[in-house]
């Protein structure tokens, strides 16, 4: 599996507005953005947006680099079905 990131600028509604999208051998599969000093002790760190598929998560969660994030990524889908991870067809 391939992951490439594109930078690209959101309008969050706040001042986070650098963000990375995040494509998965051609297909998009998550949105990172990178949250502003108005986030404190958090500011710098890479939260989760949007992810689709198997990379949706409820908890929405935050990553100190895009290295991590991206780790967390693969490790999601690999375990995928569609990818053939855990549950996949042989």
């Amino acid at each position: 599996m391939n992951l490439c990131l594109q930078p690209v600028r959101v309008r969050t509604g706040s001042e986070d507005a650098e963000s990375q999208l995040v494509f998965a051998d051609g297909l998009l599969v998550a949105l990172l953005t990178h949250l502003s000093d108005e986030y404190g002790d958090e500011a710098g760190m890479w939260f989760l947006e949007v992810g689709f598929g198997s990379v949706d998560d409820p908890r929405c969660p935050k990553f100190t680099d895009l290295e991590e994030a991206q780790d967390w990524i693969s490790r999601k889908l690999a375990a995928s079905p569609a990818h053939g991870g855990a549950g996949g067809a042989p």
